[in-house]
């Protein structure tokens, strides 16, 4: 499991720093090499963010990118495999795990965020605290 603050993560990060992390499992690491390369686009990126709408008022965003990042991105970079979140959505994922999960019903990325207060039943869109 890697947990990233910066670009280029650095054990002195400035505390504000180290809240606007973001821990990427080695599972949902995996699934997202697998997902690029089936693709055919093994250096490309997974944009990772947070939209309005939904049943409760944010959705999760999970994309793949193949632009460069933008100008306000944070890229976080987890054993070879790049993740993209713009700094708006990162406020909101701050301090989340994205995860791999395999059940009977999903399978596929899932956030697993403190600063959720609700989520609707399908478990797709959420408020904040």
């Amino acid at each position: 499991m890697l947990t990233m603050s910066t670009e280029n993560s650095k054990p002195e990060a400035p505390p504000i720093e180290r809240k606007l992390s973001i821990t990427i499992t080695d599972k949902a690491v995996e699934f997202a090499r697998q997902k690029l390369a089936k693709r055919g686009t093994p250096e490309a990126a997974i944009r990772l963010g947070i939209k309005g709408g939904g049943c409760s008022g944010f959705s999760y965003v999970i994309a793949f990118e193949d632009e460069a990042p933008r100008e306000r991105d944070r890229v976080f970079e987890a054993d070879g495999v790049r993740f993209v979140v713009d700094k708006k959505s990162l406020i909101y994922l701050a301090g989340s795990a994205l995860d791999f999960e395999k059940t009977l019903m999903f399978q596929g990325f899932k956030f697993r965020n403190p600063n959720e207060a609700t989520s609707c039943g399908c478990g797709h869109s959420f408020t904040v605290k």
